[in-house]
């Protein structure tokens, strides 16, 4: 299920709009991300052809099970290594800039080594 870190952003974007919002758009996620609308329509396109997202007629977007399986597991890795870089001493905007790139590339196994890391502090 290896998605690239573009879809991976905005998987996880779609994911963190929709807790504050009872409806996802795409103008909505152009706005989160500073980008234009016709490139998010592109990357929506291809979202649904993967099966990641589904649109309505209406033009709402929801995660499919896999799109929120790859969200959240991006927006843990993202939550988690902000928190721990803040923790040990990285100024917060650093630390959400860097956990930004971080969480698309570590592995599993070091990104569940430092989560067991942090959980016995």
């Amino acid at each position: 299920m290896h998605v690239n870190e573009s879809a991976e952003n905005y998987l996880e974007t779609i994911l963190i709009l929709s807790k504050s919002r009872p409806v996802v758009r795409s103008v909505d996620i152009a706005e989160e991300l500073g980008f234009k609308k016709s490139s998010v329509s592109v990357a929506m396109k291809n979202l649904r052809e993967k099966e990641h997202i589904r649109v309505t007629k209406e033009g709402f977007i929801y995660l499919t099970e896999s799109g929120r399986e790859i969200a959240e597991m991006i927006y843990e890795r993202h939550e988690m290594i902000s928190q721990w870089l803040t923790s040990i001493g990285v100024d917060p905007k650093t630390a959400v800039e860097d956990a930004c790139r971080i969480e698309h590339v570590i592995s599993p196994e070091s990104f569940e080594a430092i989560k067991k890391y942090i959980r016995k502090d």
